[in-house]
């Protein structure tokens, strides 16, 4: 018997990475199994490359017709690491055996809003496995998975050649303003900190890379909006070291072991959802004492309090010496 199975994850880029250690896991451990996974369309690159990842299914905004196809499937089990409405819906036309990912959403309204905390102590990972457990799936404590398709490993000679010898990753990007660590905080680390830098990120995050870029006068090298995800991966995969707000590019991070100083304003790690097994050496950069932290799960378009205090009281000085030790 060959069992089929079906992983869903929609969204967002960290989310996605997130579940390959239960992807890992699912294949290596279940006998001759077949593992599908189904995402958004715009997500395809982080899990094309996934070997253990039997087939993909792509959603856009058509539910009922990737219903269909899935249906054509057959499988023997579902395990939803969504866990929302669109997921919900899937679940219900296939009529197979699910398990699913418990969202903890009333524990995280506790926390946002009274500030009393009862989320347990246990990282979305390992809760990704609790969901699985009755399926006899343990967690192999590998950590994280990001595979780059060779044609998008970036070559290093392209880059000027103060950086042949290493450099700093940044990811300046995060779907929420509150997420963002300023542009003057980066610069403030940067002056404390003379090494190469190279600035990540979408076409959205430019304005805040060309500020940077042309105040440092040639230590950053910006090439946000000018790579694909698994370009920047790639030069995620080859930094010595990387500096992430709270976005999926700390993720990746995570996945290749790396030192990373993960910036947290108005999400925390009491959520849950820190560099996982990252290499020990990373560290959680927060302004302590704030009694509005966390503001939200996913990040704000602003600081609700008017002052985001989480971000422009960061402490660059600890930043750069982290910097520097590690580098």
């Amino acid at each position: 018997m060959t069992p089929k199975l079906l992983i869903i994850r929609l969204s967002s880029i960290g989310d996605i990475v997130l579940t390959s250690p239960i992807i890992r896991c699912l294949k290596q451990q279940t006998e001759n199994a077949e593992v599908h996974f189904l995402t958004k369309e715009k997500h395809k690159d982080l899990v094309r490359a996934n070997p253990y990842i039997d087939k993909l299914h792509l959603y856009n905004s058509n539910l009922n017709e990737i219903i269909q196809q899935l249906q054509q499937e057959k499988f023997d089990y579902i395990i939803d690491l969504h866990h929302n409405i669109r997921s919900q819906y899937v679940k219900q036309h296939l009529r197979k055996p699910a398990y699913t990912l418990r969202k903890l959403n009333i524990k995280k309204w506790l926390l946002i809003k009274l500030k009393i905390n009862i989320l347990p102590n246990i990282h979305i990972v390992d809760r990704m496995f609790d969901a699985i457990a009755p399926l006899g799936i343990k967690n192999d404590k590998k950590g994280l998975d990001h595979f780059i398709p060779e044609e998008d490993e970036f070559d290093l000679n392209q880059l000027p050649e103060d950086f042949h010898k290493g450099y700093v990753a940044i990811a300046i990007a995060g779907t929420y303003f509150t997420k963002r660590l300023p542009a003057d905080k980066h610069l403030e680390t940067i002056s404390q900190a003379e090494v190469p830098y190279i600035i990540l990120g979408g076409k959205n995050e430019r304005p805040m890379a060309d500020l940077i870029e042309q105040q440092t006068q040639g230590k950053v090298l910006n090439l946000c909006g000018k790579l694909s995800i698994n370009q920047s991966a790639s030069i995620v995969k080859q930094a010595r070291l990387v500096i992430a707000n709270d976005t999926g590019l700390m993720h990746i991070a995570a996945a290749f072991k790396k030192k990373i100083l993960s910036i947290w304003g108005s999400t925390t790690p009491e959520l849950g959802m820190t560099p996982y097994l990252a290499h020990p050496a990373s560290q959680q950069q927060r302004v302590p004492g704030l009694k509005c932290q966390p503001c939200s799960k996913i990040g704000r378009h602003q600081c609700p309090k008017s002052h985001f205090r989480c971000m422009q009281e960061q402490n660059t000085t600890e930043m750069a010496q982290w910097i520097l030790s590690n580098y």
